[in-house]
């Protein structure tokens, strides 16, 4: 790929794109908002199918009940949506992480990936909104490195460059996989966690005033929130981050949500931290964050 057509790749999507979202769905709660607000906007992007991912923590046995429970969370959130219509295009991902940065995990969702990114072109690229552990990606990427050409990949994963480490949850457990995909030229779109969207925040009486009660998504999704954040800050005040939004809003900004530059790509290191070189491929990395107007574009999608 030439670098004149990276960049045009690298820009904010104009019209209607078609996006997949790779999701760890059951992990927290901002998963769900970010699925909702993809789904709440026929105006920017058609959402052509969705992919559970991997994840362990203590809502999880390990990754493959992970991904399991992200698989049910997805079908849910689609019956609150009323999107029927997308539960046969939901795949189960990957029972466990890349085990090294050349062996790929098999996986119904990464073989629709392939399948699917193969019917676009780099002038007309499939977008790949990925919030979780980036195994499913990864390995379609391995298995067919020429979808690398054919699609845009929006990444939330790693902490800010300038944060003193990179272990956040989605690339700690997979740095196999997080190497291959900055590592391999497909246009990437790192949305950082802290640092950069961990801005995204929100809190109990914005749920309940905004969401509540609004409509079957949008009161889940509220109550969902708070059930979540109580059973953690009970009688003390909290705001919640809800950061995953982020990336799905790099593909509905039309102007004013998101502030981004372009760049090389880092290097993710087993150590947890990056490594640099100007001879990496370019990508784009998100700077900014325009909490107050992604909020009213949520709100507006979601809940009225």
């Amino acid at each position: 790929m030439d670098i004149t057509q990276r960049i045009k790749m690298l820009e904010s999507p104009k019209g209607v794109v078609d996006v997949v979202i790779d999701t760890d769905a059951y992990n927290e709660i901002d998963d769900q908002f970010a699925i909702s607000y993809a789904l709440c906007s026929p105006d920017r992007m058609t959402v052509q199918a969705l992919y559970a991912a991997p994840f362990h923590n203590s809502r999880s046995t390990g990754p493959k009940d992970g991904m399991e429970k992200s698989y049910d969370e997805i079908l849910k959130l689609l019956t609150l949506a009323k999107r029927e219509d997308l539960k046969p295009l939901t795949f189960r991902g990957s029972v466990e992480y890349l085990p090294n940065e050349t062996t790929p995990v098999e996986s119904d969702a990464a073989d629709d990936l392939i399948v699917r990114a193969r019917g676009y072109s780099s002038e007309n690229p499939l977008y790949v909104v990925a919030l979780g552990a980036i195994t499913n990606v990864a390995s379609a990427l391995i298995k067919a490195p020429d979808i690398a050409e054919k699609m845009v990949l929006v990444w939330l994963g790693g902490h800010a460059w300038h944060w003193n480490d990179t272990a956040e949850f989605n690339m700690k457990q997979d740095v196999a996989a997080a190497r291959v995909v900055f590592g391999c030229g497909v246009p990437l779109v790192q949305l950082p966690c802290m640092g950069v969207v961990s801005a995204f925040t929100t809190t109990k009486p914005e749920l309940e005033y905004w969401f509540a009660d609004k409509n079957p998504l949008a009161d889940y999704l509220a109550k969902n929130t708070i059930e979540e954040a109580e059973s953690y800050a009970a009688g003390k005040p909290w705001s919640r981050v809800i950061w995953d939004v982020t990336a799905v809003a790099w593909v509905a900004d039309r102007g004013g949500l998101l502030q981004s530059r372009l760049d090389f790509t880092p290097i993710p290191e087993y150590d947890h931290h990056y490594g640099f070189d100007t001879r990496r491929p370019l990508m784009r990395y998100v700077t900014h964050i325009s909490r107050d107007a992604l909020m009213l574009d949520l709100v507006n999608r979601i809940a009225k």
